[in-house]
């Protein structure tokens, strides 16, 4: 039967009875289906945000579990004078703990060629041709190869008769397979040097000069070449050579066909880019100080990092563990939850286990301690007469390196070794807050399967109650229709 308007025959309010029976029926499941929802949604966010710090804090753990990331060398320089800077350098972890006197004195450069003098058979402007074809004997173009000799790098430019200089120091720099020339003109301003054309290389290196090829060996072109076809013949020179960088490493001279010096110290590479300032006679150039030491500024950022992150980590399940200290104050969402207190608890204890293999033997004598709100601190204050938290990591940078990589990444005992796997058993896909994870939200699709039959039933029972109510509505009716009808033959009689 089709549910329908009631009361209308009985003039009885049978819609708002209906509708209190059913809320009556209802409310106490619905809010335990959605006391339940609110639980399982609580506790996904709960665990997604618990994993997410323990993820940051696991990065951290990371950095400090590899000895090879702890023991990492550190280019220091020292420069006589602050406005010049002839080198920076780099190190690998392998690099020999030393100290080295360096004075740069040469830069590698690429090469240098410039066309003669107007005055001598050069150009007057940039609107001079460069070919001509003096006669209709004379070929209609030529073309020149620019190259390297010691390398494969080349390039040519076809010279058609009447291209100017302009153009031909424009199709030079626009060349695809261009390998590094760049080409400009200087114009003198005076009759007799006219304008120059400049090619420049950017291939450095003693033998790495530039060289121009007349291909066709067209006389008016032997004005910008430096040789014939066959190489065979001068023309131009180059009016600055290429280089290498030049330098000296404890008095004994080194080179560099690149501004880069890689391996002449072992291990070591450093990069030039300035000459040495020069003494006070004007010739002896001063030496700066590169001095290859351990990366301390780098590990202690490390260690600081990991602090900081254990704190945070700390308290977030601090967060949401906590029970309420009243009524008025909301439990956390994993209140008294055993496996996140374990964590805590399991991390605790690692941060105050010792280590064998280190001399520093715990965290503690690395300046990591335990404040009164259960957080990590590498403190100020000396509050247990062996120096502050900041003293001991000072210290301990200085001289003890080796035995702070021990302390974080022994194979066996290191804390980051250990902390590294414990978070990992809990964070992996496989791992204990990820199952959990994924039990919650099963739960939760199981409990939308039984709102969904919950539904079902009400809907039934909202017809049940229609039905009946209906079948009264009628009855109701019926009596009043025959009492209005004895009414009405008393009152005729």
């Amino acid at each position: 039967m089709s549910i329908q308007s009631l009361g209308v025959g009985s003039g009885l309010d049978l819609e708002a009875l209906v509708s209190q029976l059913l809320e009556a029926e209802r409310a106490p499941k619905q809010e335990r289906l959605d006391s339940q929802e609110e639980s399982y949604d609580a506790e996904i966010s709960s665990i997604g945000t618990l994993k997410s710090k323990m993820k940051e804090f696991l990065d951290s753990v990371d950095e400090l579990r590899s000895d090879a990331n702890l023991k990492g060398r550190e280019p220091t320089i020292k420069n006589p004078s602050e406005n010049i800077e002839p080198f920076t350098a780099e190190a690998s972890n392998s690099a020999v703990e030393a100290t080295y006197a360096i004075a740069v004195t040469q830069i590698a450069s690429g090469s240098r060629i410039e066309t003669d003098n107007a005055a001598d058979g050069g150009f007057s402007s940039t609107s001079d041709p460069v070919y001509t074809q003096p006669t209709l004997l004379d070929p209609p173009s030529g073309s020149l190869t620019f190259k390297i000799g010691a390398t494969s790098d080349s390039f040519s430019i076809d010279v058609n008769a009447g291209m100017t200089l302009q153009q031909l120091s424009s199709a030079i720099n626009s060349a695809d397979d261009n390998f590094g020339v760049r080409s400009s003109i200087i114009d003198t301003g005076t009759a007799s040097g006219g304008a120059k054309l400049v090619f420049t290389s950017s291939v450095e290196g003693e033998g790495n000069d530039l060289v121009i090829v007349n291909d066709n060996d067209l006389a008016e072109l032997n004005r910008v070449a430096t040789t014939n076809s066959t190489e065979t013949v001068d023309y131009l020179s180059p009016v600055k050579n290429a280089q290498n960088s030049k330098a000296t490493i404890d008095g004994i001279a080194v080179e560099s066909s690149t501004t880069v010096f890689e391996n002449v110290i072992e291990n070591v590479s450093f990069t030039v880019s300035q000459l040495s300032e020069l003494g006070e006679d004007g010739v002896t150039p001063l030496t700066s100080s590169l001095k290859i030491g351990f990366d301390s500024e780098g590990l202690e950022g490390k260690i600081r990092d990991f602090v900081d992150n254990f704190n945070a980590l700390n308290t977030q399940i601090t967060s949401l563990t906590r029970y309420g200290l009243s009524d008025l104050e909301e439990d956390g969402a994993l209140a008294g939850d055993s496996m996140i207190r374990g964590i805590q608890q399991g991390l605790s204890n690692m941060v105050s286990s010792s280590v064998s293999s280190s001399g520093l033997g715990t965290l503690f004598q690395l300046g990591i301690e335990f404040n009164d709100d259960g957080d990590l601190e590498i403190g100020s204050s000396d509050k247990y007469g062996f120096g502050s938290g900041e003293d001991r990591l000072r210290d301990a940078l200085e001289d003890n390196f080796d035995d702070i990589a021990a302390l974080f990444a022994d194979e066996e005992q290191g804390v980051a070794v250990r902390m590294y796997e414990y978070v990992e058993q809990y964070t992996n896909f496989s791992g204990l807050l990820s199952s959990r994870e994924r039990s919650v939200r099963d739960q939760k699709d199981q409990l939308a399967d039984e709102r969904e039959q919950f539904e079902l039933r009400m809907a039934s029972t909202e017809q049940i109650l229609r039905d009946k109510y209906l079948n009264l509505d009628q009855t109701v009716a019926q009596l009043n229709q025959t009492g209005s009808a004895l009414v009405a033959a008393l009152g005729s009689a």
